[in-house]
């Protein structure tokens, strides 16, 4: 069961950073396929099944977050929620190119240190 919760997480952000990926490209080139329906309805898919396998995890791990017993947990959360949080402010809210591009890459960079954070199981970035 861990394995294959595990498995469908990790395909699930990598889809999750992919569409964020190809929206952006979209969007900096003023594409109307931006506009597909596919490209508005999968994204929300995918990160509804991403959230889902992360609570299945917690619950078949036992690392429980906002506790002592998984600190690294807890700031995993809070980089996704900055990923979540930055991602939509470079495809919605961001009013000019340049902010848009900060918007993207702090996502993506957030993304990357959920993923260290992830692995190593420590708290801080460079643990």
């Amino acid at each position: 069961m861990y394995v294959a919760l595990k498995h469908i997480h990790l395909v699930t952000i990598a889809l999750s950073a992919t569409l964020l990926s190809i929206r952006f490209v979209l969007m900096m080139m003023n594409s109307p396929k931006r506009n597909n329906r596919f490209l508005k309805v999968f994204p929300h898919i995918v990160d509804t099944a991403l959230l889902v396998s992360g609570i299945a995890l917690i619950f078949v791990t036992g690392f429980i977050p906002f506790t002592d017993a998984a600190p690294w947990l807890t700031n995993k959360i809070t980089c996704v929620l900055a990923y979540i949080a930055l991602g939509f402010f470079a495809l919605k809210l961001a009013k000019n190119k340049l902010l848009q591009i900060f918007g993207f890459f702090g996502a993506l960079g957030w993304l990357v240190m959920a993923a260290n954070i992830a692995v190593s199981k420590s708290p801080t970035l460079f643990g």
